[in-house]
């Protein structure tokens, strides 16, 4: 059974991490794979999530990570219904616009099943476990 937390300065590559999840025990069990990949984005959170028309255009990140709340939420999502693989990335310090913030791939039985477990664990890292410090121009 995957379970991953890799902490490196290279962004993985997406297509090594499918061969590697085929390659699992697990693999024999899943039937769908997805990845969710976020970049450092020019719109500022605050404007794009909640309309606020004050927060100027973003010039870059500050991103940081408590592994263990990590690995906490990796344990959480293998427990979910039909979630049999996890394997996630994130970087880490100042990032610049474009820059990827994080990669996580999920693997699990059926779509419904993987979708909810993706939404699951990338809410859970976003919400619980990472800082996030938007810089502005």
């Amino acid at each position: 059974m995957g379970q991953y937390l890799i902490k490196s300065a290279d962004c993985p590559s997406q297509d090594a991490w499918i061969r590697e999840a085929k390659a699992d025990p697990s693999a024999e069990k899943i039937g769908m794979y997805l990845t969710h990949t976020g970049v450092v984005r020019k719109s500022a959170k605050a404007r794009v999530r909640y309309g606020e028309d004050s927060v100027g255009p973003v010039s870059g990140m500050f991103f940081s990570c408590d592994d263990e709340k990590v690995e906490s939420a990796i344990s959480e999502a293998l427990a979910l219904p039909g979630v049999y693989y996890i394997r996630v990335w994130l970087n880490s310090g100042e990032l610049a616009l474009g820059d990827t913030i994080m990669q996580v791939l999920i693997g699990g039985d059926i779509r419904p099943h993987v979708i909810d477990g993706l939404q699951f664990l990338v809410g859970k890292i976003k919400n619980e476990c990472v800082v996030e410090e938007e810089r502005y121009e």
